[in-house]
């Protein structure tokens, strides 16, 4: 296995150019990278912008999906990897598990670790799943699932993930409002995800969007924000990105509760969900959402 060991925050720049030239690729089957990344502490500044950006209140203890943004370098940096069978460009972020065992207490030392932990064969392409845990102290306060989908021919479909399916939500009109556009930069400096369609109009039209996309976690926030889905305490939280939130975007929100979860969808047009997600207490994992 390749391991890519930080003791700072992983610089961007390198990523960025294994990115802008990937060389040539495997597209072997399964990689086996890893990296982490030792010492974390929030910095107050960029967390009061953090919860200024997605309308997340501050408090003692870190957002729910602060690892998830804060942490995603290192996602970055293996999808990057010569080691990865597959370039960056044309990948898709499509599912997101969070698990959060303890609240983090927002001075915490945190340590990150990620890596390349199962791939699946599907209609589309091919899922990469990159899970992700953050220690502190000696225990996992924290852990995640990223699912990345690149697109093209790998061989007859696996079984499909379990957790491929999202729920519906047939639930009421929670909150409407026009997407704020500004602060991209400032975000993607946050994720270290410096994709040129989380930021240029034109580089987004070249990919068939008319205009410049959110980066998901930022739009998954205010989505949290919005429903005051504060988490004090042991949770889950699961999304799945089914579709563009353009920069500017005008949303509404629906929201269900049922059997001990909150259930949402965003919608960015009229009839189609761009995002799904269920937040639920740790111990309700196991049920069934009506």
């Amino acid at each position: 296995m390749v391991h890519l060991a930080y003791r700072r925050r992983p610089a961007a720049l390198p990523y960025v150019l294994r990115a802008l030239w990937p060389g040539r690729r495997s597209g072997a089957l399964p990689p086996a990278l890893s990296a982490s990344w030792s010492g974390h502490r929030a910095d107050p500044r960029e967390l009061t912008e953090y919860a200024r950006i997605t309308g997340l209140p501050l408090g003692d203890t870190l957002p729910l999906l602060y690892p998830l943004t804060f942490g995603f370098r290192l996602v970055m940096a293996i999808l990057t990897h010569p080691a990865f069978p597959v370039p960056i460009f044309g990948l898709l972020q499509i599912r997101n598990h969070v698990r959060q065992h303890r609240p983090i207490p927002a001075g915490a030392r945190l340590d990150f670790a990620t890596r390349t932990a199962a791939v699946r064969r599907v209609d589309r392409g091919a899922e990469f799943d990159l899970a992700t845990t953050v220690r502190h102290g000696d225990e996992i306060a924290w852990e995640s699932v990223v699912t990345i989908l690149a697109r093209g021919r790998f061989g007859e479909p696996d079984s499909p993930s379990p957790l491929a399916r999202a729920p519906e939500v047939p639930g009421p009109i929670a909150a409407e409002w026009t997407l704020r556009d500004a602060d991209h930069w400032r975000f993607g400096r946050f994720t270290g995800d410096y994709n040129g369609v989380h930021f240029a109009d034109a580089y987004a039209r070249f990919f068939g969007f008319h205009r410049a996309l959110y980066h998901p976690p930022r739009v998954l926030a205010e989505c949290l924000g919005r429903l005051a889905a504060g988490v004090n305490g042991p949770a889950c939280f699961d999304a799945w990105i089914k579709g563009p939130v353009p920069h500017g975007a005008s949303v509404r929100l629906h929201a269900d509760a049922c059997a001990g979860a909150r259930t949402f969808a965003l919608f960015a047009e009229p009839e189609r969900p761009a995002l799904v997600g269920r937040l639920q207490a740790l111990e309700h994992r196991c049920r069934n959402c009506c």
